[in-house]
């Protein structure tokens, strides 16, 4: 050891001693010293090929060695002495990596090559060996030196290296390096200059068919032609010159010979140059010409049984989706099929330019729905998708004005204009001098139906025939009138429920006892009677045992009431019936590898072989009298019931079919009433094969809010039906309807005592006429007296909303929770009570609910982005909530705590957006001193403790980060406007969870309500952090908060949750295949 040690001291002293020499001789330069140079550097490479520390010693900055070899190379006019010279570079720069490399740079390195390279081609022929050098020298600097090519265009090096490829085709030792060296050029967006200069030509020249030879040069050169042909004008040359056919060709040629999948990196090359081509629309259309479809759809087909090359499968695939033509919408408009009148339309936005539009644009399609070149698609060959957690790049929606991060210090209203709003706190003006306070009041008058609203209700159930002569037990089947009947209606149906002691005492089983008794004998019974003179009864079992907030008979007089665009006269029957929550827990259903990609196929084979497409509409809303043939094998459609959503059904195969309705790649819900009658009355996850992706139906400027060139999604799932003649109802999520927040709300009431102060106002009327219902609940004072009088108006309001988002109906079941835990008789409640007083708008959209909106209100519009500037007469939800808030500031009592309920589709768990000027900051890169950031961190101690109380909750998916695209919701006003610190929008997640006891489990309604109370109980925890007596005593719990911050803040590359994880608006995150479904900007996040 000691030998060699010394050894390689003694070497690395020699060099050193070489390098000193050289020097000298470079200083005082003689003719005669040219053979000392040449030996000199010989001597050098010798050492740096056989001792890496050698090389080490070279490369130092303290011995100089790179400006010594540098000044040699540039002095030199020997040519052995240029070839050792550059030899030793590149033994220096094959080891070095990166740091060598950019040493090189730095010193001027990459000048001198290219002007080695000039000066050795005006004396042709140039020689082999130096060409070889400079050229691998480049290949090594290239990815260094951003100018690289700027330097090679200037000093005319690009065109020197473009003559060698040309007249050296058949030399493969020397045209490797130089096409390396092109590829390099073409890599740094040095590509329109190449192809002015021929290079497309060339490449056309050395790539061809199958070939077991120069695989290495056929790589290269392909990647150079991909990147040549990222330019669009080098991809129209291309077209106009005929080589789209010809990759193609080649492509075939590849796939038929190389059986043994040995050169799959080639033939991946070749389509990424078809890939490329087809970004531009005259790429598309050569390609569809040369039959490009056909002989990918038949290629990848092929290669489907060998995982190895999904690679191929992946990327054929993203060019026959761009390439798919664009197909029309198949329907008349993208108007809805029902209409409401509006005062008057909006000023801006897309509703405003939809009714803006002359008479007679087609508002479905555009003319041109194409752009002359496609968005760039990024290519990933796994399924799935990156991790979230991944490292992201800045976002520039987060706001920087630190001025729209302050919240404003005046009223922005005179309060004259907002004394009206007393009428709903007229518990800070009661004395409660009449009030028993051994007795629950009245606080909610009756219900008043208007008889105008009666109108027949139908509860669909499972077809089969009625008669004496085939009558069946009730426990057996459900029975209906016969097709040929007209429906039954509510007012020829009279309703009883189940006596107690009957034969079936299990009342899960008696749920299925749903009867439809159309008399004995035909005897006559008094009442309303049908066509046949009997009359129906529907017997139903009393279930409030299960359901405690749920009559059926209660909910029926709700949907009598309940005012929708198509005045539906149906009720589903899950609504009627009511939701029995499972008593197992579903967990989340894992992904299977390739689904998406074979849900593509089949669309594109139904381009390549369209005879073997039925396209027959089973059921559409614009055409009421659409025919649908009754011959067994095509399912039957409904969705007119309150929150129905489906617009149109088409029968793509014998057992396929495609629906037009709102929804987004998740395990969707069925509640089967054979199922329910047979004892099961459950929404259940269902459905397999799950997948969400661009299609091919084009979507218009006028719906894509401007841009052209967009598409629809489709949403698929395969779901096979257990029982013949069922009656299945689809959800997106647990449904939760106006009509059953109403009678939740009633009942309620109901549960009041003595001790609950509960109080129900109508905050406004809906622009479809119905009541938004705004709700008080606090504890009642102990007595009449001063004090606790006192007490009472000076508790702090906590103020909560849920379901401004439709679609969001786990909101409503996360609302019903905190609703019945406020409304319990625990002792936690009743100290909650104590502690606030909650005001409570439990549904902010109910037209929205009501007519089966899966994010606006009746007039076209996201209400969560008009809280700025909320007009009374379109958003009168939102303009009245946001006066009730501006009453609270005004009066001095602004809330201790605002939360907004919403629902998330692709996040997991349930966690909070806040609004926070440090953390805001913190993401961008303004510069501000401490004390203009100086906020009070109690911010984040309501997320703090429901993550250590709800098993739901995540705190780490939590974020405080302003956004400029949020700044009109309701979270981000009532900070800034209102002046709430506290200032959330709670989201819940609409799959399941990925920690805590429900880890890998979906949610569901059970779950939701227990976070409802995990948030009251949060509440009462929140109290002694927020008292002015106690506060002083938990600074260490601020000084927790603080610290998680700086931690949080001190992460590499951190951002924020809300920035690139929560775009729910549309879709934007890549497909698991990467057939780059658009970097979309859908659903908070858009909460």
């Amino acid at each position: 050891m000691n030998k060699l040690k010394m050894a390689s001291e003694k070497s690395a002293s020699r060099v050193l001693m070489l390098l000193s020499q050289l020097e000298r001789l470079n200083e005082e330069p003689k003719v005669s010293d040219n053979d000392a140079i040449r030996q000199t550097t010989g001597k050098i490479l010798h050492l740096i090929q056989t001792q890496e520390k050698t090389r080490k010693e070279v490369a130092s900055k303290s011995s100089g060695g790179m400006e010594i070899i540098l000044s040699s190379l540039e002095n030199t006019q020997d040519l052995q002495t240029t070839l050792n010279i550059l030899a030793i570079l590149n033994e220096l720069l094959t080891v070095g990596g990166g740091c060598r490399t950019g040493v090189f740079v730095s010193k001027g390195g990459t000048a001198l090559l290219l002007q080695l390279l000039v000066g050795s081609s005006k004396d042709p022929p140039a020689n082999e060996e130096l060409m070889l050098h400079i050229h691998s020298l480049l290949v090594k600097v290239g990815l260094k030196d951003r100018k690289l090519g700027v330097k090679a265009r200037l000093n005319g090096a690009l065109n020197v290296t473009l003559n060698l490829v040309k007249y050296n085709l058949q030399n493969h030792k020397l045209l490797l390096p130089c096409l390396q060296v092109l590829r390099v050029y073409s890599r740094i967006h040095f590509f329109m200059s190449l192809g002015k200069s021929g290079t497309l030509e060339i490449m056309f020249e050395i790539i061809g068919p199958f070939s077991k030879k120069s695989t290495t040069l056929l790589k290269v050169a392909l990647d150079t032609l991909a990147s040549l042909l990222k330019s669009g004008m080098n991809a129209r040359r291309a077209v106009d010159r005929g080589y789209l056919p010809t990759l193609l060709t080649i492509y075939q040629d590849w796939h038929r010979n190389d059986t043994r999948h040995r050169h799959v990196v080639i033939r991946k090359s070749i389509l990424g140059c078809i890939k490329n081509l087809t970004n531009i629309k005259l790429g598309r259309k050569a390609f569809i010409d040369a039959n490009g479809m056909r002989i990918l759809y038949n290629t990848s087909t092929e290669c489907l049984p060998v995982r190895t090359l999904d690679p191929l499968v992946n990327t054929s695939s993203l060019i026959m989706r761009k390439c798919f033509p664009k197909n029309r919408l198949p329907l008349p408009t993208i108007k809805s099929v029902f209409h409401h009148p509006l005062l008057h339309i909006p000023a801006s936005g897309p509703v405003a330019k939809l009714y803006n539009q002359p008479p007679g644009v087609d508002d479905v399609v555009d003319e041109s729905d194409e752009n002359e070149a496609t968005e760039v698609d990024t290519e990933n060959d796994t399924e799935y998708d990156e991790d979230e957690t991944g490292p992201k790049t800045q976002n520039d929606d987060i706001e920087t004005d630190i001025n729209k991060l302050r919240p404003i210090q005046m009223n922005t209203r005179p309060f004259d204009e907002l004394r009206a709003y007393e009428y709903f706190f007229r518990e800070f003006s009661e004395n409660f001098e009449d009030d028993d306070f051994e007795s629950p009041r009245s606080v909610i008058p009756p219900s008043s139906v208007n008889s105008e609203l009666h109108r027949p209700i139908i509860i669909p159930t499972t077809p089969s025939s009625l008669g004496p002569q085939n009558r069946r037990p009730p426990q057996e089947d459900l029975l209906t009138p016969k097709p040929d009947e007209s429906p039954l209606e509510l007012d020829s149906i009279s309703i009883s429920k189940r006596p107690e002691g009957t034969s079936d005492p299990d009342l899960v089983c008696s749920l299925g006892r749903l009867v439809l008794d159309a008399g004995v004998n035909g005897g006559s019974v008094d009442g309303p009677q049908d066509e046949g003179g009997e009359q129906a009864v529907l017997e139903v079992p009393d279930t409030a045992a299960l359901l405690p907030l749920h009559d059926p008979d209660l909910y029926l007089e709700m949907v009598k009431s309940t005012r929708s665009v198509p005045a539906y006269t149906e009720v589903g029957y899950p609504d009627y019936f009511g939701h029995v929550a499972l008593n197992l827990r579903e967990p989340i259903l894992e992904r299977v590898y390739g689904v998406q990609r074979t849900k593509i196929f089949q669309d594109i084979e139904r381009l390549i072989h369209p005879s073997d497409i039925l396209d027959k509409v089973v059921y559409d809303l614009d055409n009421q009298s659409c025919p649908v043939t009754d011959n067994g094998e095509s399912l039957k459609f409904n969705s007119k019931f309150e929150s129905g959503n489906l617009r149109k059904a088409i029968q793509v195969r014998k057992y396929y079919t495609n629906t037009d309705v709102n929804g987004d790649s998740m395990q969707v819900l069925m509640y089967s009433v054979q199922d329910a009658i047979n004892g099961s009355p459950h929404w259940v996850r269902t459905g397999s094969d799950i997948c969400y992706y661009k299609n091919h139906f084009s979507r218009s400027s006028i719906a894509a809010g401007g841009q052209k060139g967009k598409s629809y999604f489709t949403l698929t799932f395969t779901v096979t039906f257990q029982h013949k003649d069922d009656v299945c109802y689809f959800a997106y999520h647990y449904p939760y309807t106006y009509s059953m927040l109403k009678m939740h709300l009633q009942k309620l009431s109901a549960l009041r005592t003595a001790q609950i102060y509960y109080r129900q106002d109508d905050l406004c009327e809906t622009l479809g006429g119905n009541s938004c219902p705004l709700l008080t609940i606090t504890a009642m004072p102990g007595s009449s007296s001063n004090d606790p009088i006192s007490q009472f108006r000076s508790r702090p309001v906590v103020f909560l909303s849920a379901r401004v988002h439709p679609g969001e109906t786990n909101s409503s079941w996360v609302m019903k929770g905190t609703l019945e835990y406020l409304m319990s008789c625990s002792p936690q409640a009743q100290s909650l009570r104590e502690s606030y007083i909650f005001k409570i708008i439990p549904m902010l959209n109910p037209d929205g609910v009501i007519n089966g909106n899966h994010r606006c209100s009746l007039s076209g519009e996201d209400l969560n982005r008009q809280w700025q500037n909320p007009n009374a007469e379109l958003h009168p939800t939102i303009y009245h909530a946001k006066s009730l808030l501006q009453y609270l500031r005004a009066t001095g009592r602004t809330p201790l705590v605002f939360c907004d309920y919403h629902g998330h589709s692709r996040k997991k768990n349930v966690f909070m957006y806040g609004c926070s000027i440090k953390e805001t900051v913190w993401q961008t890169n303004v510069n501000t001193s401490t004390c203009d950031l100086h906020e009070d961190l109690g911010y984040r101690t309501l997320p703090k403790l429901l993550s250590q109380m709800a098993p739901a909750f995540s705190l780490s998916s939590c974020s405080f980060v302003v956004e400029r695209s949020k700044e009109a919701t309701a979270r981000v006003v009532v900070w800034r406007e209102i002046g709430v610190q506290r200032s959330y929008t709670m989201e819940s997640t609409l799959c399941g969870c990925d920690q805590g006891k429900y880890k890998g489990l979906q949610i569901g309604t059970s779950e939701l309500e227990e976070m409802g109370a995990q948030f009251c109980l949060a509440l009462l925890r929140l109290k002694r952090f927020t008292s002015p007596l106690e506060l002083h005593n938990h600074n260490s719990h601020l000084l927790d908060m603080e610290t998680d911050l700086i931690e949080t803040r001190s992460i590499p590359n951190i951002t924020s949750p809300t920035t690139y994880v929560l775009e729910e608006d549309e879709p934007a995150f890549l497909e698991e295949v990467d057939y780059s479904a658009e970097k979309f900007s859908r659903q908070d996040s858009l909460n």
